[in-house]
């Protein structure tokens, strides 16, 4: 049950990082839904049965998706060409279940030894427990999530697929919700305000990922969204620098060098800032490596994962990985063992990071690996890209599962078990990404589109043409601006680092560079969604778990599960 759950918080994460960039947790969805499916079965499922189930489900949903909207996307972006079915399944596979072992030694470190936080895993296990502790209040949590579900999924195919079949079939365009609604009478430089993609989009998804990801990142990706598409593309359209006309494919490839600055700067400085940590969080191993830790030490060391387990998985894996990618994509053997090896430390951080802030930094990871690669294979595009999608990869899936083993923890499930159940989400979700990923992008002319924005392999390949081509790799318009961008990613990471009482008044980077990459819609939409989640949470704090999570889970859910449908369907009528 627990793999069935996770096809579906897989796709749902593929659509929403193909749309916005980032994947958004699964572990509070994946524990209602499968309350909800318990609750119908005969024979109720217990704490620990759902718990699994969650393991399993969030495995899937994590693990496979994030490096297919950065990394193998960018790769098609840069190639022109998808890499083979067999190869991608193999590299999703692998680099998803590097993970999956790096988190053995993890946990035990920073959840048995070090109790870090990990929020999100207090979150679900205390969701866990308020479902079973008060049978009411599940139900209606349940019937929230389940008819935000229906009422995406109507949304979605009363948008998409009946445009489709009117267009298909020439049935009555009534049937049809319009996909967008413009802002009456806005206008910028003689051309309606929709041209520059300012206008209300009738889709709930980036709404409800909105409500998610809160006020202070909302806020931030609109400001970003107005300078960019209210002040600056009218200002390249007068000069005509570009025609918006044409869409955001011809607006962005002048404004991600701004969101690229803005957000690589801050990235790597917060990497910089965080040196005590990093090194905290190596010398913090001493004892990662005994063979036998006293009970004192580590109560639970009687049934964790063995170390031989590790050892063995971490071996096999390895050679898997540096196997693939020399027959694959020529990459020197060495050069993919020192991936793997920095894999290690690349997990530490990740976990560190995900377990004091509740943020498993994904991007920042990624932009050091690439970095990190050219300086030692410079001028190979392809070796960048695939040996920094093995370290990033496997360490934003050590953060993430780190938060599902977190909520077993609390609730008193056998880390053993949890193991096995997280490596079965992988074999359910690596075939499950792979197939829907080729169905439904084709080539590279469907990335980077009003569709399939893609901004994480935006910023890739961006990042990637950089560090190989220099500074003549970036318009000479967008120089100074990506100048001006590297110094509002600065300044507002020194902010946050010496003011953190105001960090609710400092724009967050990631939102503001984001704002940059996507279509204004798509910044005005998740705006709307953190505003009137912070609304409601104002008036009472208790609706954010009670109602707006399991809402905005159940939108996001109905909506990308109904996109991907419709859109494989329509690929293969379309042949």
């Amino acid at each position: 049950m627990g793999s069935v759950i996770g096809i579906f918080m897989c796709l749902s994460n593929l659509y929403i990082s193909l749309k916005i960039g980032w994947s958004l947790g699964v572990a509070i969805t994946a524990c209602i839904i499968s309350f909800s499916i318990g609750k119908l079965l005969s024979h109720p499922l217990s704490i620990l049965e759902n718990n699994a189930m969650q393991s399993t489900a969030s495995s899937a949903g994590y693990s496979t998706g994030g490096i297919v909207a950065s990394a193998i996307s960018a790769y098609l972006i840069i190639n022109g060409y998808h890499i083979s079915w067999v190869t991608l399944l193999f590299w999703i596979f692998l680099t998803s279940a590097l993970g999956v072992f790096m988190a053995i030694p993890m946990k035990r470190q920073m959840i048995n030894i070090e109790k870090l936080p990990f929020p999100s895993g207090i979150a679900a296990a205390e969701v866990l427990r308020s479902l079973y502790a008060d049978n009411l209040q599940s139900i209606k949590r349940a019937r929230c999530l389940f008819t935000a579900l229906f009422a995406g999924s109507f949304i979605s195919w009363m948008r998409e697929g009946m445009a489709f079949i009117i267009k298909k079939w020439h049935w009555p365009s009534w049937l049809v919700i319009p996909d967008t609604f413009p802002i009456p009478w806005l206008s910028f430089s003689g051309r309606a305000a929709a041209d520059y993609t300012l206008y209300i989009s009738s889709s709930l998804i980036l709404v409800a990922a909105g409500a998610i990801i809160g006020i202070r990142v909302g806020t931030s990706l609109l400001i970003g969204a107005l300078v960019n598409y209210a002040l600056l593309a009218p200002w390249l359209y007068k000069h005509n620098m570009i025609d918006p006309a044409l869409g955001l494919h011809h607006i962005t490839p002048w404004s991600i060098w701004i969101g690229v600055a803005i957000m690589g700067s801050a990235s790597l400085l917060q990497f910089i800032l965080q040196w005590r940590s990093v090194i905290y969080a190596f010398s913090s191993f001493k004892s990662f490596f005994n063979k036998s830790p006293s009970a004192e030490v580590d109560p639970l060391a009687h049934i964790e994962v063995p170390a031989s387990w590790f050892f063995s998985g971490i071996l096999l894996i390895s050679t898997g990985c540096i196997l693939t990618a020399w027959i694959a994509f020529g990459i020197q053997p060495w050069l993919s063992a020192l991936a793997v090896l920095m894999s290690f430390f690349f997990c530490i951080i990740a976990a560190r990071a995900t377990g004091e802030t509740d943020i498993t930094p994904q991007g920042t990871l990624g932009k050091v690996s690439q970095l990190f690669y050219n300086l030692i294979s410079s001028g190979n595009i392809t070796s960048n890209l695939m040996t920094a999608s093995i370290t990033s990869g496997a360490a934003s899936t050590t953060g993430d599962l780190l938060t599902d083993l977190k909520s077993g923890y609390l609730l008193g499930a056998n880390p053993r078990q949890q193991f096995l159940a997280q490596l079965a989400g992988v074999f359910v979700g690596a075939p499950v990404i792979v197939i829907a990923y080729r169905l439904l992008i084709h080539s590279p002319a469907d990335l980077g589109t009003e569709q399939w924005p893609a901004p994480a392999a935006q910023v890739w390949v961006a990042i990637a043409h950089l560090i190989n081509e220099g500074i003549q790799a970036i318009p000479s318009s967008a120089r100074w601006a990506a100048f001006i961008g590297i110094l509002i990613g600065v300044t507002i990471t020194l902010l946050e680092k010496y003011f953190p009482n105001k960090k609710s008044y400092i724009p967050s980077a990631i939102g503001l560079g984001l704002a940059f990459v996507i279509s204004g819609a798509n910044s005005i939409s998740m705006f709307i969604g953190s505003l009137s989640a912070w609304f409601l949470t104002r008036k009472n704090p208790a609706n954010h778990d009670n109602w707006i999570i399991p809402i905005a889970a159940g939108l996001i859910a109905g909506e990308s599960l109904m996109g991907i449908a419709i859109a494989i369907i329509q690929s293969l009528i379309n042949g």
